[in-house]
């Protein structure tokens, strides 16, 4: 099975980092393309850019990274490797944990951890849980594969804008 395990993506945060969103491990759309929520129908650009502000959705994958950073938000992933056959959370297989701790620690501006679906959600907090001083925010998952209205899922996603404030 060693020709199905998936790495996932290098930390997009820098000093000024205030919210970071991790999500479990990207997809094959992601991994092809080499992007964070590469499929085109992940709600993932469209949220954060509610979350924000901004449309995201009409610029470049460069351009969305750098305008999350001028924004203080980073993405991640909890998981750092892991066998997977597809994209789903539930094909994982021995996962290999991301250094959050080391990552967080890294982070001085930090307010809020977004978890983006159930899996992050699970992993991130028993690695990070409890964590002084900041909020740690369950997020239905921006994937298709997580079948609800993305109007649904935009309202929940807006209690990241809690880290703003």
């Amino acid at each position: 099975m060693s020709d199905t395990r998936r790495i996932s993506f290098p930390p997009v945060v820098d000093a000024e980092t205030r919210l970071l969103i991790l999500g479990s491990l990207p997809g094959d759309a992601s991994l092809k393309a080499a992007q964070y929520y590469a499929h085109p129908r992940n709600g993932f650009w469209p949220l954060i850019g509610g979350v924000l502000g901004e449309d995201l959705v009409s610029l470049t994958y460069e351009q969305r990274l750098a305008r999350l950073l001028a924004r203080g938000v980073g993405l991640w992933d909890v998981i750092a490797s892991a066998e997977r056959a597809g994209s789903l959370d539930a094909a994982i297989r021995s996962p290999e944990a991301a250094d959050l701790r080391g990552l967080v620690a890294g982070l001085p501006q930090l307010r809020a951890i977004g978890f983006n679906g159930g899996l992050s959600a699970r992993m991130g907090r028993r690695v990070l849980a409890p964590l002084n001083g900041v909020a740690l925010i369950d997020l239905p998952s921006s994937s298709p594969a997580h079948v609800r209205p993305l109007v649904e899922k935009a309202r929940a996603w807006a209690v990241l804008k809690s880290a703003f404030d």
